[in-house]
């Protein structure tokens, strides 16, 4: 559950850049925001296969 959270907080902490990107045009505010859904992508991955993981010890 502490990655899920990390994702969230995450997500929270781009917003800020991903209107000033989006609204405003700034693209130093879109490199970070395309470095944080790089960042997104692997911790969800992490997730999965921390969920995958778990998963397979119940079902044995």
């Amino acid at each position: 559950m502490e990655k899920f959270n990390q994702v969230k907080e995450l997500i929270a902490s781009l917003e800020a850049d991903a209107d000033k990107f989006y609204a405003k045009g700034n693209s130093a505010a879109g490199t970070r925001v395309r470095k944080g859904m790089q960042d997104l992508k692997n911790l969800a991955q992490a997730i999965r296969l921390e969920v995958q993981d778990s998963k397979n010890k119940t079902e044995k």
